[in-house]
């Protein structure tokens, strides 16, 4: 099993340019070539439809553009102050992380397990920036629990021979207004905010990303490495 973490933190991409990126990493964890990374950006302005995405779910996108990806969930907004992280993990190399219930024969993490994870990971960093948060039965991503419930995070993975790409968005300092573009993952009786709104303290992304980092290694029981990895670009 994998015990180190390559992150790569790209800065600030386009959209259509992380996802090329993607897929030439999954390429190469798929052949062995490298090892599990995760990889943090910022996007500019840009709308999203996962797989069970519907039209309806985008209001007035102007001039934003609209993407069709492979992740899981309905439609989400990426833009300026928002950590994004596509982990590029092999599930049937990964340990479970302790807070999980052990499955007797099965060493792999499902891709269900993995989100859970995920979700773990995010309810921690918020918890560093003194934001209490949580989940909600039968929605995915990770919720304040002060109510009315605001979605701090969303989550939506792809996975494909045993290889994940995609990954979370975690609303950090955006300007929340470019969600009134789309019916955020499709859920219409909750809003958004982020943890500069919810603590009420500005957070950097540069912030949250060093407590993304330390909560994966908790997580996921790794070490982790800043770069460089390769994509052969």
């Amino acid at each position: 099993m994998s015990t180190t973490l390559a992150i790569l933190d790209v800065g600030v991409m386009e959209y259509a340019r992380a996802l090329v990126v993607q897929r030439k990493l999954v390429a190469r964890r798929q052949a062995g070539e490298i090892g599990d990374v995760l990889v943090l950006v910022e996007h500019p302005p840009v709308i999203t439809l996962g797989r069970n995405a519907r039209a309806e779910n985008v209001i007035e996108p102007g001039d934003v553009a609209v993407v069709e990806c492979d992740r899981g969930g309905d439609v989400t907004y990426h833009g300026p102050g928002q950590l994004v992280g596509y982990p590029i993990f092999d599930l049937r190399g990964c340990a479970r992380p302790d807070f999980l219930p052990a499955r007797t024969g099965r060493l792999e993490l499902g891709p269900v397990d993995f989100v859970r994870a995920l979700e773990e990971v995010l309810i921690g960093v918020a918890a560093d920036c003194g934001v209490a948060a949580g989940r909600i039965a039968g929605l995915t991503g990770v919720w304040t629990r002060e109510l009315p419930e605001r979605k701090l995070a969303a989550i939506g993975i792809h996975v494909a021979r045993g290889v994940t790409s995609q990954g979370f968005a975690l609303n950090v300092e955006n300007r929340l207004e470019g969600f009134r573009a789309i019916v955020p993952c499709g859920i219409r009786d909750r809003g958004v905010t982020s943890l500069s709104e919810a603590s009420g303290r500005r957070w950097t992304v540069a912030e949250a990303g060093t407590r993304v980092r330390a909560r994966f290694a908790e997580i996921f029981n790794r070490q982790l490495a800043d770069g460089p990895v390769s994509w052969d670009d």
